[in-house]
């Protein structure tokens, strides 16, 4: 079975990437393709799936502001405490110790021959800027439970861009669906995080997922090579995931892969003959989800295994964020293995 194809991302609240011919494909023998319903049991009163009303993800988004803070200071002083994004890959130069600073990167050295504090500075750190990339197609407001996947990269990206901009680094920010929609320059202004949030509020469109070509586009467009933070469900063939990942290594940024995934799309729960509503200009689907099941978790298995190799071999960081999982949690595991690294 091929992989979902550009724009067939979602067909309801499940993903069913690669459209009805994923699941007619799976056995259409047995008519588990949604196309020959007429051979699927159906229940008398079927569940029905729908996603969350962007006016209630709209709502909680108000308080965007409030969450990402509170994740911040989790990481500050929580029991994994991450108080760096962890910059630091290469060594650059010294400068001198100035109250407030990271005692960690005192060069005792330097210490030792001139009675002074310096600091180790890094390239990264003084020359690079970090960019969120929040994916805002239509299949990113999809949610089994309380958060949706675009409420879940939001606190994720906002939380990480008021960490940076607390360090003083320089903070840039892209939001796409089948393109790019808005762009702001990376600056260290302390306003830079407001303009974010502002953005970010706007919640989903009704666009669909063109990842890869959003992704190669701004790899053209930002010029000064820098930290890449990518928040989508990447719901795009893996190979065109693959040549904008590529792309990106090329203009020489680090690349860091938040994979967005609710926790149904990975585990597919559903039981009963359930009414899937359509996502990115699909229609309404009814099925038999147990007589598909295993057909579509091999498909998606697959589908993530295809994104998890392509970052291997470009070198990117994968970490998977789930709907269900502790964001913070996941973002001081993965600062502390940055920090780790510097």
């Amino acid at each position: 079975m091929t992989a979902p194809s550009q724009g067939s991302s979602l067909l309801g609240p499940m993903t069913y990437y690669g459209t009805y011919d994923l699941l007619r494909e799976i056995d259409p023998s047995k008519g588990s393709g949604l196309l020959e319903m007429e051979n699927v049991p159906l229940a008398d009163n079927p569940t029905t799936m729908i996603v969350q009303p962007q006016a209630d993800l709209l709502a909680r988004l108000r308080t965007l502001e409030i969450t990402a803070r509170r994740d911040v200071e989790g990481l500050l002083t929580g029991s994994h405490p991450s108080r760096q994004f962890g910059f630091a890959v290469e060594f650059a130069q010294h400068r001198e110790y100035t109250p407030g600073d990271d005692i960690r990167h005192i060069d005792w050295k330097v210490y030792g021959r001139k009675e002074r504090y310096y600091l180790k500075q890094y390239e990264l750190e003084t020359d690079l800027a970090l960019w969120l990339l929040v994916d805002a197609s239509e299949s990113m407001r999809y949610g089994s439970g309380p958060t949706c996947k675009y409420e879940l990269a939001a606190r994720a990206a906002a939380a990480l861009g008021y960490l940076v901009l607390r360090q003083t680094d320089a903070l840039g920010f892209i939001r796409f669906d089948s393109q790019i929609r808005k762009t702001l320059r990376a600056v260290a202004s302390p306003t830079q995080w407001k303009d974010v949030l502002s953005i970010l509020s706007e919640g989903t469109t009704t666009e669909v997922s063109q990842v890869g070509a959003c992704l190669d586009e701004a790899a053209r467009r930002i010029q000064r090579r820098g930290i890449i933070c990518i928040f989508s469900d990447l719901f795009d063939e893996p190979s065109a995931i693959a040549a904008a990942l590529k792309h990106l290594r090329y203009r020489r940024h680090e690349v860091v892969v938040f994979h967005t995934l609710d926790c149904a799309e990975i585990e597919f729960p559903f039981r009963q003959t359930t009414l899937f509503q359509g996502l990115e200009q699909w229609p309404e689907l009814l099925t038999d989800p147990v007589s598909v099941r295993e057909g579509y978790l091999a498909e998606f298995n697959a589908f993530r295994e295809e994104v998890q190799n392509a970052c291997r071999q470009y070198e990117a960081e994968y970490v998977e964020l789930r709907t269900d999982a502790d964001l913070g949690r996941v973002l001081a595991e993965f600062l502390a293995n940055r920090n780790g690294r510097g």
